[in-house]
């Protein structure tokens, strides 16, 4: 398998600098990075990828059995790390990326210099039996996964600019809106159940590499608690609340991304 091609990976910026992977979440692809990436390619070298099943990635890769679990796409970051061989990296997540990037660091952690988790989950499910608060109750999860499946893109009309916030700003509500419709419906479901049900709580204390926990001033996806508990599981992480809103900020905040994004990785040196 061509890595390269499988994932529609794409390498810029600046040669020899620090190298930054970014992942997209799910419903997206590459592209919610763009307003990012012009300030990060002038200090690093800048790598993108869509997940199989994202984008412009080769969709004859993907399986349900490879793709039922976070355990197949963190092989793919993994086997990425190893095909472009440019040495550690940061490795950039949004959302469900986030813990692909926890799990492939505590995997091999020799692939890393730092992590950045944007607006990350560990588990979307609240559990009263410990007091962790996830944003949603395990009804509240299944009843959003039965209208995916009943209706796709109904869903992602309904459920895109509630994700994206910022609701004055009704055209990042459109893109997200277009680029969950724009992805393979059935592919989708499958993601969306290892978005949404999957619980990396028990992981975050496996790390061992520096990390930065980015969360957004108000997220309805993520709530403000998801933010502290992530950096209080991570020994020796940092935690910053952007004053960005919405789940999304790549695109809401790029500027303000960028600039937290970069001097993380400045730091590291």
């Amino acid at each position: 398998m061509d890595v390269r091609r499988r994932n529609r990976v794409r390498v810029s910026g600046r040669q020899g600098g620090p190298v930054v992977v970014l992942a997209h979440g799910f419903g997206c692809d590459q592209n919610m990075w763009r307003l990012v990436v012009p300030a990060l390619e002038r200090h690093f070298t800048v790598v993108l990828f869509d997940h199989v099943g994202a984008g412009g990635s080769d969709l004859s890769a993907w399986s349900e059995q490879r793709y039922s679990s976070l355990d197949g796409y963190v092989e793919d970051v993994l086997e990425i790390c190893r095909e472009l061989d440019l040495g550690p990296v940061t490795f950039v997540g949004h959302s469900v990326s986030a813990m692909m990037g926890v799990l492939a660091a505590v995997r091999r952690p020799r692939y890393f210099t730092g992590l950045v988790l944007l607006a990350p989950s560990p588990c979307f499910i609240d559990d009263p039996a410990t007091g962790y608060r996830g944003g949603f109750s395990a009804e509240d999860i299944q009843e959003l996964l039965e209208s995916l499946d009943a209706n796709y893109l109904g869903w992602s009309g309904a459920m895109a600019p509630v994700i994206m916030g910022n609701p004055e700003r009704p055209e990042l509500g459109e893109e997200l809106t277009n680029s969950f419709c724009a992805t393979d419906p059935a592919i989708q479901r499958v993601f969306a159940r290892v978005t949404f049900l999957s619980d990396n709580r028990a992981d975050l204390s496996q790390v061992t590499v520096p990390t930065l926990v980015a969360q957004c001033s108000s997220d309805a996806i993520a709530p403000p608690e998801v933010g502290p508990y992530v950096r209080s599981r991570i020994e020796g992480s940092r935690l910053v609340t952007l004053n960005a809103t919405g789940h999304c900020p790549q695109l809401s905040a790029p500027e303000e991304t960028a600039e937290a994004i970069t001097a993380f990785v400045r730091g590291l040196r």
